[in-house]
């Protein structure tokens, strides 16, 4: 029982890096088996340590015999090393490391009740199969600790519920799309500030649980308008977010190939980003912007209340924009509506923010703000952490855009460097999550950069491959692609060749479960 009871603490404690897996993906199980996949050596070396250490030590017990003092030395043994590899796990650089949440501490407390009853309950001798099947028995420690979680969120989700029911006079927006509902949320947030107390949620909580917990413990009396960014990666999560906040007014900033490895097509993303708008009463409003495919397609069939943002005059657009003029420093453009226009000034780069502008000045006009109040809240934007960050230096400047990437961001970004002087360097890892057709959206990526940039760091020689293809079809010269294992490899490199006045996008930075091994 002692050497049993150790050997199950001893694979609690080697499952940390396996438990940090199953954090990145959210807890969802064919993410995290994707992980596995991915990292099968990382996934399967704690566990195979174990289990190669088991089988000696069961030689050793065999030849010294099972008595008590054995038993307990060896398990004394077998946990130290399942210490030792908790320790180096903890050690590992990670980009976002494991957060003891009070959910992963359930996990851990679950994955401890089940190891030791699995453990007790098989003989000794097979106790080292149990340990190079870690990762399966990580599974079945989340999948029974789901009902405790489904419990507790519902109670959480319930009781936010209640606290939004409570408050029939506060103004709730809901933000999606395939890309870009993080910086509209922004803009939106910052615009409306000029006439109302305004609660948006931070960076990107937008997920149930993420909006959950915002309204429980930032919400307050004096706020009039609540702005709630919704995710997706599988049809139905927008329906779910809005049986939470119930949202009065719905931007949908764009739909597009993103999460393809969950949603699987095109056309599920686009019935996913619909459930916004199927959720907004009669006496809401719908806001689009025209961009002449998905979104116009959906504008077009809303017979709710709807208004439409484009960037240039179509004659049936609310908002629009003209005499734009884009450069490193930022934009200029006149915002216009069917009542007038005003010219305005922001930091921002590139003209996709430009349209994201246009769709949170047009809800802003709805809720009743002045072309003035708006115009003043443009000048105010400030950029958006890791989302075509210009970061100057006397040395190389940086364009921070690793939070993330996708088909449409990826080539606003490329625009955006096109437009600097000197050197043109992009750091990426390519684009994830985008299914079957991952390798020709990347492929494509490559084809784009060729003329954008003058060198290309490709961060991780597998799954980069084919945007140094597209590069190369496109004829960009082959000893400017530089490839690296790692985003450490790539920093160095750009210290190693990088010079004043040259700039470097970083565009997207892939999480630990994506790294290559």
């Amino acid at each position: 029982m002692i050497y049993a009871l150790a050997v199950a603490l001893a694979c609690v404690l080697a499952s940390r890096g396996l438990i940090h897996y199953f954090q990145l993906e959210s807890y969802q199980f064919p993410g995290y088996y994707r992980t596995l996949k991915r990292n099968w050596k990382n996934a399967l070396l704690p566990g195979a340590i174990l289990g190669l250490v088991l089988i000696s030590l069961g030689l050793v017990k065999g030849m010294a015999g099972d008595g008590l003092v054995v038993n307990a030395l060896a398990g004394a043994g077998i946990l130290a090393l399942g210490v030792f590899l908790c320790w180096i796990s903890s050690k590992q650089k990670a980009k976002k490391a494991l957060v003891f949440t009070p959910r992963v501490k359930r996990l851990y407390a679950v994955a401890a009740v089940v190891f030791a009853l699995i453990c007790c309950l098989l003989p000794h001798k097979g106790l080292f199969l149990f340990a190079f099947l870690l990762p399966v028995w990580v599974a079945l420690a989340g999948l029974l600790a789901w009902p405790i979680e489904k419990l507790i969120s519902e109670m959480y989700f319930r009781d936010a519920q209640r606290k939004l029911k409570a408050r029939p006079d506060l103004i709730r927006i809901g933000i999606t799309g395939s890309y870009g509902k993080t910086s509209v949320k922004f803009i939106l947030g910052t615009l409306l500030s000029e006439k109302y107390q305004t609660l948006v949620t931070p960076s990107s909580f937008n997920t149930p649980m993420g909006v959950t917990k915002i309204i429980r413990t930032k919400l307050q009396p004096a706020h009039q308008v609540f702005v709630a960014e919704m995710g997706a990666r599988h049809v139905g999560d927008i329906k779910e977010m809005c049986r939470l906040v119930h949202p009065t007014y719905g931007v949908l900033t764009s739909v597009g190939p993103q999460h393809l490895d969950t949603f699987k097509t095109l056309e599920r993303i686009k019935k996913t980003k619909y459930e916004l708008m199927d959720a907004i009463p009669q006496e809401g409003c719908c806001f689009f912007p025209d961009d002449g495919a998905i979104c116009r397609e959906l504008y077009d069939k809303t017979a709710k209340t709807r208004r439409l943002c484009c960037f240039n005059e179509n004659g049936e657009a609310d908002v629009w924009a003209k005499d734009v003029t884009v450069s490193p420093a930022g934009s200029r453009f006149e915002l216009c509506t069917r009542e007038g226009s005003i010219v305005c000034e922001t930091k921002l780069l590139g003209e996709h923010n430009i349209q994201n502008i246009l769709l949170a000045a047009t809800v802003c006009l709805h809720l009743g703000l002045t072309l003035r109040q708006i115009s003043r809240g443009i000048a105010r934007l400030s950029p958006v952490e890791h989302r075509l960050q210009l970061i100057p230096s006397p040395g190389v400047t940086i364009i921070d855009d690793a939070f993330n990437s996708n088909p449409k961001g990826a080539e606003a970004a490329l625009k955006v460097i096109r437009d600097f002087p000197g050197r043109r360097i992009i750091i990426t890892p390519g684009m994830v999550e985008l299914g079957e057709g991952e390798d020709e959206f990347n492929r494509e990526f490559g084809r784009k950069m060729a003329d954008c940039v003058d060198v290309a760091i490709l961060v991780g020689v597998k799954h980069t491959q084919p945007i140094a293809d597209g590069l190369k079809e496109a004829g960009f010269a082959a000893e400017n692609i530089r490839p690296v294992k790692s985003l450490d490899e790539a920093a160095a490199l750009l210290r190693q060749i990088g010079r004043p006045g040259d700039v470097a996008l970083f565009e997207n930075d892939l999480p630990d479960n994506y790294s290559e091994q």
